[in-house]
């Protein structure tokens, strides 16, 4: 059997990919030890801009290359003139890189940023061939959320006939339990497109907006 096959692999991949676009995730590229900085320094070392291309949509690749063409036109005059250009190019890059998002660019965020396990996670799933780890990531938070949900709404439940307080109580353990779980079921069933990322953080700010229940 395949290691994503089963409802637990299904809805742990598609929640990874949807994590990735929120939170942690926002910044993840904005780092000066993040994937499209580490291919940029790679691209300048190796003097061969089609390397970060990948990077941005076709109709940016112009901008990216004139870039680089000044960039290494003055790193080479000495060590501060190198570090100017090089950062310039970074800037350049993740700039445009975010535009093609359609996320805001708030200037390069240090190396060593705390992304939180997610992120770090599918990185390595995809960097080591194996998800194992990254799944059972996922899983455990899944089942510990709807676990906690499912508890705070059973013991309610249990007392609700009590009184009309008793039964507003269970109420408002109730909503977020089907609330979170409609949540889990839609993200799992749901494509996530590059340069979705302000909605996902949207939704993440306002989680109500992500599966509204309706009585």
């Amino acid at each position: 059997m395949s290691r994503w096959t089963g409802i637990g692999g299904v809805a742990a991949f598609v929640m990874i990919l949807t994590l990735a676009t929120a939170g942690s995730a926002l910044a993840h590229c904005d780092t000066l030890d993040g994937p499209v900085v580490i291919t940029a320094r790679q691209a300048l070392d190796k003097g061969d801009v089609k390397l970060v291309l990948q990077w941005v949509a076709a109709g940016q690749e112009g901008e990216i290359r004139k870039a680089f063409d000044l960039t290494t036109a003055v790193r080479g005059k000495g060590e501060k003139e190198k570090e100017l250009a090089d950062m310039y190019f970074f800037e350049t890059l993740v700039r445009i890189h975010r535009e093609g998002e359609g996320a805001p660019y708030t200037g390069l965020k240090p190396a060593g940023l705390d992304l939180g396990p997610a992120i770090p996670a599918a990185d390595k799933a995809l960097e080591s061939g194996d998800p194992g780890p990254l799944l059972k990531l996922v899983n455990e938070k899944i089942h510990e959320g709807t676990h906690k949900y499912y508890m705070e709404a059973k013991e309610k439940k249990a007392h609700a006939g009590e009184s009309v307080e008793a039964g507003r109580a269970y109420v408002q353990a109730y909503v977020p339990y089907l609330h979170f779980v409609e949540r889990l079921y839609i993200d799992a069933g749901t494509p996530v497109a590059h340069g979705a990322e302000k909605a996902a953080h949207d939704v993440q700010a306002n989680p109500g907006t992500a599966a509204e229940h309706k009585h």
